[in-house]
């Protein structure tokens, strides 16, 4: 088993948008942490040692252990819910919900397509039309990523819900048909410039045009 990362957080009392700018001004990112029949704990997280877990693991789909200031056993969390900020490459919150062994916990993994499909070797490309899969599981169940076997496809072929490589003891929780990925034809969805913009693109005017001005020119 993959050892669990950890994280050390801190507890704090006030919550508000204000309290949320000012710990982000520190370095700090403002958490709450859901317990089962538990009040919600605010907490607050450095910033830098929790962008360099994200590096490392997807994090919606990783039990940490939260090292909370002032208590002596860690508590095993998973994230619920990464804020990110709409246009900067940071984070504005994170809900955290703790985790008991016996419970099953639906969460989303990363997709991997192995192997190599021969559509996409005679010009096809490749469409992702999803790229995480959301499963349920036991924590302790929970896989790193979901493979997807994408050898044989030729253009036209798709793989779905289904076509998932499932470890046991997972079970996917969305429609069996709905499309993880397809081999598409070359170009497909983009329709031919017409004369007047392959003119234009050419730095020209369209034949016709040129004719009609020609003509002008004559008379």
């Amino acid at each position: 088993m993959v050892a669990q990362p950890k994280l050390k957080a801190e507890k704090r009392e006030s919550m508000g948008k204000g309290t949320a700018r000012k710990l982000r001004a520190t370095g700090r990112i403002p958490a709450v942490l859901y317990g089962r029949g538990e009040e919600s704990r605010p907490l607050s997280v450095d910033a830098h040692e929790l962008e360099l877990l994200m590096q490392r693991v997807h994090l919606e789909s990783t039990i940490v252990q939260l090292q909370i200031d002032g208590e002596r056993r860690a508590v095993k969390a998973l994230a619920r819910e990464v804020q990110r900020h709409p246009y900067r490459p940071s984070v504005l919150h994170v809900d955290f919900i703790q985790i008991h062994a016996g419970d099953k916990v639906t969460v989303e993994v990363p997709i991997r397509l192995v192997g190599q499909a021969p559509g996409v070797r005679a010009g096809g490309l490749m469409q992702h039309a999803l790229t995480e899969l959301e499963v349920r599981c036991l924590p302790d169940d929970i896989p790193e990523f979901i493979e997807v076997n994408i050898e044989g496809m030729e253009i036209g072929d798709s793989k779905h819900v289904r076509d998932a490589q499932l470890p046991e003891g997972v079970e996917a929780t969305q429609d069996p048909d709905r499309t993880i990925c397809s081999v598409i034809p070359p170009q497909a969805g983009i329709a031919e410039p017409s004369a007047e913009e392959t003119a234009e693109a050419e730095g020209g005017e369209p034949e016709v045009i040129k004719r009609a001005k020609e003509e002008g020119a004559e008379s």
